[in-house]
């Protein structure tokens, strides 16, 4: 899984009656987008994250583009 900051994670519920968790990802620790993510979650809380098999990725493209600008730029991606 590869991932820049901005995208945003759905981690979905492993049992029948457990709600979705949503994050937006705002700084990426591994290397070329690879995990871990640190995410800060819609209830405000921030935590690092390896993401597993139920975890989905909204990649949005504007943010790849900016991300991408930034690395030929030398520099690290900013959180939006």
């Amino acid at each position: 899984m590869r991932a820049v900051v901005g995208d945003e994670l759905t981690v979905k519920g492993r049992h029948q009656g457990d709600e979705d968790r949503h994050g937006e990802i705002i700084e990426v620790h591994g290397q070329e987008g690879n995990p871990p993510y640190l995410v800060q979650w819609r209830d405000g809380h921030e935590s690092v994250f390896f993401p597993s098999a139920d975890t989905i990725v909204a990649q949005h493209q504007a943010t790849r583009h900016q991300a991408t600008r930034q690395k030929a730029a030398g520099k690290r991606p900013t959180r939006k």
